[in-house]
């Protein structure tokens, strides 16, 4: 081959070589970055807006989106996860779950005094709800790091816990002799204060249950009673939260000391705003359950019933008031064994204006 062809045909050799490594560099630079670390967590409850909307999105998309791509995580609701709830702060402590949600009435069986904050009858708004958490938190950020090596990231809430009842009802005191669906200790305490039988029913089990009569009421949440289709059972529904539902998600402090500073402050930044918009969200759903359960114009997401909303009389706060001094509170504190008098007394009694009852 003439020595000007050979160097024609390696000019256009080179060229090719030249464009393939060109067009092989533009495509690793649009292939989408591996994450550097990819994140586990347990989340709240299945189906429910906190998971839906709020938990489930931050954590498969915004996660990515916040970091460049460098990190992600994968999110499974702890009701399908085959987590025992009342396991929940044990498996974080030792590491099996190093990011989870552990609902405050599942852990508050072993430990009663988480559930401080969210007495029956405590809060009848949000602002009350606030207020007597933020005097509480420091206290459980504490015993969590303490007895569980668990770093608490955030503190959610679920929707107002209301009443949902098959036949007519005024106030709370014609609940005297009925069974009523409940999910917690305290929320028993208040239901036998006022003369009526409490049946804990798990909340997938809730219709089941008011369908075959072995309950005629049901505490659950005003949208979650809604999507259980609970309007179409029962028609009366009493507007006292008897509680809300707090919810704590924590690291395991391993775990979280051992994520790459970056994704740490990262997510001590996010991690709030989360938990805001999940407190926002529970708030807005408070209110568009009670809305779609009347079949009123401002129910947006939820299915229009038709039940008759009974409102919180002078007489029923009344009764909430000394349900929860003479009742509710006391048997919070023989749970405890005595050593939450002190623990009330310096947290969340001051703020609600309710000191513990003293000792005989």
């Amino acid at each position: 081959m003439p020595e000007d062809h050979l160097l024609i045909f390696k000019s256009r050799h080179l060229r090719w070589w030249l464009l393939l490594f060109s067009l092989a560099q533009a495509a690793l630079a649009q292939a989408p970055a591996q994450p550097l670390q990819t994140l586990r967590i347990v989340g709240g409850l299945a189906g429910l807006n906190q998971f839906v909307r709020n938990e489930e999105p931050f954590w498969t998309r915004e996660l990515a989106r916040l970091s460049g791509g460098k990190y992600s995580a994968e999110i499974v609701p702890f009701n399908r996860a085959g987590v025992p709830g009342p396991e929940m702060l044990r498996l974080m402590q030792y590491g099996v779950v190093p990011f989870g949600t552990a609902l405050i009435s599942n852990i508050s069986g072993q430990n009663p005094e988480f559930a401080a904050p969210d007495l029956a009858g405590l809060n009848p708004d949000v602002p009350s709800l606030r207020k007597n958490l933020a005097t509480f938190r420091p206290y459980m950020e504490k015993i969590l790091r303490e007895r569980y090596s668990v770093e608490l990231l955030a503190v959610y809430t679920y929707p107002a816990q209301v009443l949902f009842c098959k036949n007519p009802l005024k106030h709370l005191g014609e609940l005297a002799g009925r069974r009523v669906r409940v999910s917690s200790a305290t929320q028993s305490d208040f239901v036998s204060a006022l003369g009526a039988t409490p049946v804990l029913v798990s909340m997938s089990q809730i219709t089941a249950s008011v369908a075959s009569g072995n309950v005629e009421c049901a505490i659950t949440g005003a949208m979650s009673g809604n999507t259980l289709g609970l309007y179409e059972q029962t028609q009366y529904l009493h507007v006292l939260p008897v509680t809300w539902g707090l919810a704590i998600f924590g690291a395991n402090q391993t775990a979280w000391a051992g994520l790459p500073g970056d994704l740490r402050a990262l997510l001590s930044r996010e991690i709030p705003k989360l938990e805001a918009s999940i407190w926002s969200e529970s708030e807005r759903e408070t209110r568009e359950g009670l809305a779609c359960n009347q079949g009123l114009a401002t129910c947006q997401t939820g299915r229009k019933g038709s039940m008759t909303l009974v409102p919180l009389s002078a007489q029923d706060e009344t009764l909430r008031k000394d349900i929860f001094k003479s009742t509710v509170l006391p048997r919070w504190l023989q749970r405890c064994n005595g050593r939450c008098n002190d623990i009330w007394n310096q947290t969340v009694g001051p703020s609600a204006g309710v000191p513990a009852p003293k000792e005989p």
